[in-house]
């Protein structure tokens, strides 16, 4: 089921086969929804007359939130400004290019802050985007910079030799699989696919789902070409592992950082879909980057909880322990914003019932909360 693939609070529109299969999914989505609001998910079709319209009219205010997700069979394709719709779900055929580009412009309305949205395709609409139709004839390949032909015929054509053997044939035997210790690996690395990047080192990322992403000039990308486009775009952001840790260690230069990645291209909701595609999802966006950057392997947010533990209890005193560790269990549940300076009012009335004068008493004046709610950030990201 997609819910798992998007932000619960991000609104939705679902294409289903028949008013009838709208309906089911509507309850399937109710039943398994992580929202306890029982209108989390309606039905919008002809069926539904004057109150799916007003589930429509209240889905396209943006200021409400309720309900967050409409499912649909024909009726929302055309005609709906809903401009904060940040999920298609196509569980349809789509056989009209026509009629594809109006369900597409459904996630195409501007919305402040909103700069991306996501497909989730079940049956094969994303064949559209490559039909000649959708946006022209194809543009001629460009030769090669260096032989001047396409194909490029600088490529050594002999085989090279074995880095183990020696040979060109290559005589050596099959490895096993370094999960499942079998030469015919039976595990579910079986549903990656490797990506070598510049530095000679291989990336693993899912090829279960196809994922598109679109560059800044409007090209559809591969996820393999994102990653290929991130991996070079961030020598110019930090040197090295260390460089990314001091950074992402405290929240002012970590935002300065995110803000640089957005505007090459590489916003929180790519880096998001990133965590998905290398089996991150439970990671901190930073095991994205350092993953891409250095190869290391993401590390689970409970994980760094669980190392930077230790440090706390030695830095701090235990009222300051006792509200870092609750800050570390957000962080855990929800991720890295949680550590965003902006978000500490909130989590001391969280932590405190909406009693300030308590966490002030506990914790000291607001100056020596904040210093220790930077402070302790280093401590997560320590190697």
């Amino acid at each position: 089921m997609f819910l798992s693939q998007i932000d619960p609070r991000e609104k939705t529109i679902v294409f289903c086969a028949t008013q009838e299969h709208a309906l089911a999914v509507r309850d399937l989505i109710n039943q398994l929804k992580r929202v306890p609001d029982p209108n989390y998910c309606e039905r919008v079709t002809a069926e539904d007359g004057e109150l799916g319209e007003q589930h429509l009219k209240a889905f396209q205010d943006n200021e409400r939130t309720i309900p967050t997700i409409l499912t649909t069979s024909q009726k929302l394709s055309t005609g709906v400004d809903a401009r904060n719709v940040r999920n298609i779900v196509l569980m349809r055929p789509v056989n009209s290019m026509i009629e594809f580009k109006q369900i597409i412009g459904r996630g195409t309305r501007l919305f402040d802050g909103k700069d991306y949205f996501t497909i989730h395709d079940f049956v094969k609409a994303y064949e559209h985007f490559s039909d000649p139709e959708w946006d022209g004839p194809p543009q001629e390949p460009e030769a090669c910079g260096t032989c001047g032909s396409y194909p490029c015929v600088c490529e050594p054509t002999e085989p090279k030799l074995c880095k183990k053997c020696g040979e060109r044939a290559c005589i050596c035997p099959p490895e096993p699989c370094e999960v499942c210790g079998q030469i015919d690996c039976v595990c579910e690395r079986k549903g990656r696919v490797k990506v070598k990047l510049a530095d000679g080192k291989e990336r693993e990322i899912q090829h279960m789902m196809m994922t598109t992403f679109w560059h800044t000039d409007g090209k559809p990308m591969s996820s393999r070409e994102f990653m290929e486009l991130l991996f070079g775009k961030l020598p110019d952001l930090f040197a090295d592992e260390a460089e990314l840790r001091s950074i992402w260690s405290n929240p002012s230069t970590r935002a300065k950082l995110l803000n640089a990645l957005s505007e090459r291209g590489f916003g929180s909701d790519q880096l998001a879909e990133m965590k998905r595609l290398i089996r991150a999802e439970n990671s901190d966006l930073f095991d994205v980057l350092l993953y891409v950057r250095a190869n290391v392997p993401p590390m689970s947010r409970e994980a760094r909880a669980a190392r930077a533990k230790p440090a706390i209890s030695v830095h701090f005193n235990e009222k300051q322990r006792t509200f870092l560790e609750f800050v570390l269990a957000q962080y855990v549940a929800a991720g890295v914003d949680e550590l965003s300076p902006e978000k500490l009012p909130a989590l001391l009335k969280l932590k405190y019932d909406n009693a300030i004068a308590d966490a002030v008493a506990d914790l000291g004046p607001p100056s020596v909360i904040g210093e220790a709610f930077v402070g302790f950030q280093v401590h997560i990201y320590q190697p």
